[in-house]
């Protein structure tokens, strides 16, 4: 017997975690002021580039004596670019509790070669932040994209730290609060939460990291692509718009866009508002549901963002088959795309809430799931 399908459908089926959904009501010749076939070192270049950075520093609530810029690789370069540049003047903790903080774990450990600290905790938990050594450089991942897990807030670092905190914040700028005096590197890529484009990071440092960056010759060579440095001093240009390599700017317009949309719901506490009502709609749903559970196991840790969820009935005799089962019907229907959990987590779905999402859609997307779970119970009867 064929189980009834629900009659609304989502007006914007894009819940994908990277790249994500556009702003609402994004329109492609908005992009028509795009500076193409100019060079980003041309006077205009360098205007949409500051603007950009400065866009970042207010929205973001950056402090004035923090540089902002714009990198190559996204957050992934962003990262990199940190820790082959700062680490290895003293002690390194690494903390991971998903498939990219274990990622930069292996960076660090097998490339860097560094004797690091690395402590580690399952899919859905934390480390004990307790424990950390900020004697130590420590290098973390804020918001885990891939496990839905992050740190509740900075009250675990420590003030008067003599190591530098590096943070991988990609899933969590622009919706989650950051405590810029925790923080001394931090890096995110436009394709998260403002539903930019791809390929584009940003790295954030603090006055203490541009000391260490003055003071300190890793023993490795870097690459050109990686320098932050020439003569001992921050090459500053990078901070005002002057990029390492050239950047797209078509991908720093629809930035800009992605900008202004931020300022027109408020800023970031419209983002953080946005982000929490569509986690919460699907708190709610599974709260009521005894098939379905968030991957976090505490509510403290929950993300906002990249919501992971682990089916638990026992009716379910292969859970990886299951859940690309679930996915699947969702992305037939055109209901929900790209949420399959990643391909190194727990067998599950993972949604996409931040603020470019709006809620009715999240609201309307999770009858459906309700549909395609009990399709794929019978299908497997």
């Amino acid at each position: 017997m064929a189980i009834e399908q629900p009659a609304t459908r989502p007006a914007n089926p894009r819940f994908s975690s990277g790249p994500c959904a556009k702003p609402p009501a994004y329109d492609l010749t908005k992009l028509a002021g795009a500076p193409l076939g100019r060079s980003h070192r041309a006077a205009v270049g360098k205007e949409k580039l500051l603007a950009a950075i400065e866009g970042t520093r207010e929205i973001l609530g950056v402090p004035a004596d923090y540089k902002i810029g714009i990198v190559p690789a996204s957050d992934t370069g962003a990262v990199e670019m940190a820790m082959w540049n700062l680490l290895g003047a003293r002690g390194t903790e690494m903390l991971a509790w998903e498939s990219f903080g274990a990622g930069w774990v292996t960076d660090v450990v097998k490339q860097l070669k560094i004797d690091a600290v690395v402590k580690t905790a399952d899919y859905g938990e934390l480390v004990d932040l307790a424990s950390v050594d900020f004697n130590n450089d420590v290098v973390f991942t804020w918001n885990g994209t891939t496990s839905g897990v992050r740190v509740p807030n900075g009250d675990w670092i420590a003030d008067d730290r003599a190591g530098l905190t590096i943070c991988d914040a990609t899933s969590a700028a622009f919706a989650q609060d950051l405590p810029w005096d925790k923080l001394d590197v931090t890096t995110f890529s436009w394709q998260k939460v403002l539903g930019g484009e791809a390929a584009h990071g940003m790295i954030i440092l603090s006055p203490r990291a541009v000391e260490r960056l003055e003071s300190y010759t890793p023993a490795w060579p870097l690459p050109k692509i990686f320098r932050l440095t020439k003569g001992g001093k921050l090459i500053d240009g990078i901070f005002k718009g002057a990029t390492i390599n050239t950047p797209s700017m078509l991908a720093v317009e629809d930035y800009l866009l992605a900008l202004d949309w931020a300022r027109s719901v408020g800023g970031l506490d419209g983002l953080k508002a946005r982000a929490d009502a569509n986690a919460q709609a699907i708190f709610n749903f599974c709260a009521n549901r005894p098939w379905i559970a968030n991957l976090a196991q505490d509510p403290a840790t929950r993300s906002n963002t990249s919501v992971c969820l682990k089916f638990t009935d026992e009716r379910i005799q292969d859970g990886t088959a299951f859940a690309k089962a679930v996915a699947k019907r969702l992305e037939a229907e055109e209901i929900a795309l790209d949420i399959g959990a990643y391909r190194d987590a727990p067998a599950g779905l993972r949604v996409w809430c931040g603020g470019t999402v709006e809620t009715s859609d999240i609201e309307v997307m999770l009858p459906w799931l309700e549909w395609a779970f009990e399709a794929e119970i019978a299908a497997q009867a």
